[in-house]
């Protein structure tokens, strides 16, 4: 395991630059903007790992639903939703989900992330420890929900901001990776 987790870093090594320079980046189907090419033999390998993980520990099928993260000038959001405005089971899973989220997140508990990713995500150390300093709500939606995240702090929200570009980069949602001025709601 340890070599193939220094195969896929050594060859994913120019994603997680341009992930950390900010640079947008895409490829979700239907993203505005194509996913770079790396030419990486690991990367569908680890996307492949990270769906089957994310599945398991989300409880609900990444290919009938769609992650989206915003990053705000206040935190930002995790948005979650079913595909098919009829599909109950994945939309009651997908508020479950993110309703367990909010209140993990609250108390300094980062573990689904690391469980889906197998790492400790960008942001989370210092989110762990200025987690007072960080307001999770989770909101219910239509075809799942989303947790608004907020804080005044700039160590914080500079910390969330890393943890969503993450998010986007390993979901490969091909959201913006720049904060808007306007509220996630």
């Amino acid at each position: 395991m340890k070599a193939i987790r220094f195969v896929l870093v050594a060859c994913c090594a120019p994603m997680i630059a341009l992930a950390a320079s900010g640079a947008p980046e895409g490829g979700h189907p239907g993203s505005p903007t194509p996913a770079p090419s790396f030419d990486c033999p690991m990367h569908s390998v680890h996307d492949a790992a990270v769906d089957e993980r994310g599945d398991r520990v989300m409880g609900f099928d990444h290919e009938k639903t769609r992650h989206h993260f915003r990053l705000t000038a206040a935190g930002g959001a995790i948005e979650v939703e079913a595909n098919d405005p009829k599909d109950s089971e994945s939309r009651d899973a997908i508020r479950m989900h993110l309703s367990h989220i909010a209140k993990m997140f609250a108390e300094g508990d980062f573990e689904a992330p690391m469980l889906i990713h197998d790492q400790v995500a960008p942001g989370v150390p210092v989110m762990k420890r200025l987690k007072a300093e960080i307001r999770y709500e989770f909101e219910p939606s239509d075809r799942g929900g989303r947790v608004v995240i907020a804080t005044k702090n700039r160590e914080a929200l500079d910390a969330i901001h890393a943890f969503l570009r993450f998010q986007i980069r390993e979901h490969r949602t091909g959201d913006p990776t720049q904060a808007s001025a306007s509220s996630p709601r």
